[in-house]
């Protein structure tokens, strides 16, 4: 039995990889297209959409009442998350959410969600990302108080909304969780003065298609170490989103994450 899932945001960039990747998957079926009402490609097929022919699946603003639905994935902005949210938790869907920028209320009311419906956030859903997460983690721990100051550096293609990237600021989280560094300094100008041990610069890029680039630097005086990662494609973050609505769509209510999906204690 194929597990059935939903895209919300199938109309934009990477929901259209969702769409072509997902009909790619032998144990998938997609079976549901989300867009926000009013979207210029609404009623179309979202597979013509993707260019992988027809899938007969229409862009849709609701979820048809008779579609049985295993798990959504979300990829689209904030407020196509909030939009979604009521929806799964009526009809008891479990939700993969991909998009960031959410703010602290929208945050909150999706924390409460997950009494009621598996709930599976992660501010990056490439599968090296979240093993990076872990390493910077790691770090950050052998590193604590040796005198090594962090920078976070992200770049992106020029669309993109949110600045700094949700996954730059996870990095900047983890590292203050471990260090206890109180101050995210967002980029640098003027006579600043010596640079303070408290804080970690986060510095965001936006250049032509740039699909995502991290880089977290460790320096002290002497020597420096960077942890990198690259993405070439948009499909490392598909691939990733796909694999979390496999792994979340017979799962209780909860809030879960990509360290579940890989099975990082």
């Amino acid at each position: 039995m194929k597990i059935a899932i939903g895209i919300n945001g199938a109309g934009g960039r990477m929901g259209q990889r969702l769409v072509a990747l997902g009909k790619e998957d032998p144990a998938l079926k997609i079976v549901c297209a989300l867009e926000y009402h009013g979207h210029p490609m609404m009623g179309k097929d979202a597979g013509e959409i993707a260019g992988i022919g027809h899938l007969g699946v229409p862009l849709r603003s609701q979820i048809p009442i008779d579609q049985v639905i295993s798990a959504i994935i979300d990829f689209s902005t904030p407020e196509g998350t909030m939009n979604v949210l009521p929806i799964c938790l009526q009809r008891k869907i479990p939700l993969v959410i991909a998009t960031t920028g959410h703010t602290a209320a929208e945050k909150k009311a999706l924390e409460s969600a997950a009494h009621e419906i598996a709930i599976l956030f992660a501010p990056n859903m490439s599968l090296v990302v979240n093993v990076l997460f872990e390493l910077v983690k790691v770090a950050s721990t052998l590193l604590a108080d040796k005198g090594f100051d962090v920078e976070v550096i992200e770049r992106h293609h020029r669309f993109k909304k949110d600045s700094p990237s949700g996954t730059a600021l996870q990095f900047a989280k983890i590292v203050q969780e471990v260090q206890g560094q109180t101050e995210l300094l967002h980029g640098r100008e003027g006579l600043v003065g010596e640079r303070k041990p408290s804080e970690i610069g986060i510095h965001a890029v936006r250049v032509g298609d740039n699909v995502g680039e991290h880089t977290v630097i460790f320096s002290t005086l002497g020597e420096t170490m960077e942890l990198v990662h690259k993405g070439h494609t948009r499909d490392s973050y598909a691939r990733g989103a796909l694999l979390a609505a496999k792994f979340l769509a017979d799962k209780p209510a909860g809030s879960y994450s990509m360290n579940d999906v890989l099975g990082i204690g």
